[in-house]
């Protein structure tokens, strides 16, 4: 039996509660949404699959994404809640020994962008904003990293965790690298009228930092979108489309309009990746969308 979830920081919390509730001895599977998509991960019987679209080869599935909602019978929970962990807490909740409402509670604010201009700006005033930071998801050398995170997580308290020397040498470095990433955002993002792209097609290796930084860069938009290549070869692209957590007027639903360009995700954040080559027609017909603002839920 395997847990397959996706690195970031709702993955990983899906990944403690899982290890928590089940007999797992095998080490997580880290996978990437739009890779399950694509049929590209190797799903066995006996797998939990949490937060990532569903696989029939799997015996437990565990999800809250809008555009992963499926209609036929399956074995496990599925909830349009603010995180996957959530869910998870929700369906094994008499089985923990430890109490996880707290990490939980963090892990529903954190995934829903349910977080204050304060708390975007200064994330080292917030143990868990700032830890979750931690988790990027791009790089697979990270692994060794997200697993300990897990360990970690099982086993010791926020405060605790937050002294690990590696967790806190982390976190020191997330607070230097949003200082630069702040000016990164400001010379590669342009406003088109309430929408602000984001391109970072000129980087071989894409910048990183606060994901909610441009948000308060940026007060007129609505809605964001970045670009920025998927691959090394720079063949594939992704891009991530979210609403602004401060300036809440954007009316589409963004994890439905990805959908038609190979992704899918949440009402107000959502991803797609696509063949470079298909740039020209995806991205100007992604931003017409949300330019004209129309509630697309049906």
């Amino acid at each position: 039996m395997r847990i397959l979830t996706r690195p970031d920081f709702d993955g990983v919390v899906c990944a403690v509660l899982l290890y928590e509730a089940e007999d797992i001895t095998e080490p997580v599977k880290w996978v990437e949404p739009n890779d399950m998509q694509r049929g590209l991960v190797d799903v066995r019987h006996g797998d939990i699959i949490a937060n990532l679209p569903y696989n029939d080869r799997c015996t437990l599935w565990f999800d809250h994404h809008h555009t992963n909602k499926i209609d036929k019978s399956f074995e496990g929970a599925f909830k349009l809640a603010p995180s996957a962990a959530g869910v998870i807490f929700e369906y094994y909740k008499d089985k923990f020994k430890a109490d996880y409402s707290q990490l939980i509670t963090e892990t529903d604010k954190i995934d829903s962008a349910d977080l204050s201009m304060d708390e975007v700006l200064y994330p080292e005033k917030y143990g868990v904003v700032l830890l979750s930071m931690t988790v990027l998801g791009r790089d697979e050398y990270d692994e060794q990293y997200w697993n300990r995170l897990v360990h970690l997580l099982r086993k010791s308290r926020i405060d605790q965790v937050l002294k690990d020397p590696e967790v806190k040498a982390r976190c020191d470095a997330v607070v230097e690298k949003n200082k630069l990433y702040k000016d990164i955002l400001k010379k590669h993002t342009v406003l088109n009228g309430h929408v602000s792209i984001t391109d970072f097609r000129a980087f071989d290796k894409m910048p990183t930092g606060n994901r909610f930084l441009v948000y308060s860069l940026f007060p007129e938009a609505v809605v964001s979108v970045k670009i920025r290549y998927d691959t090394k070869d720079k063949k594939r692209l992704a891009v991530s489309v979210g609403h602004s957590i401060f300036n809440r007027n954007c009316r589409v639903n963004v994890g439905v309009m990805l959908s038609a360009f190979e992704g899918g995700g949440h009402r107000a954040a959502a991803s797609c990746r696509f063949a470079a080559d298909k740039a020209n027609d995806y991205i100007p017909k992604i931003i017409d969308i949300l330019l004209k603002n129309d509630d697309n839920e049906g």
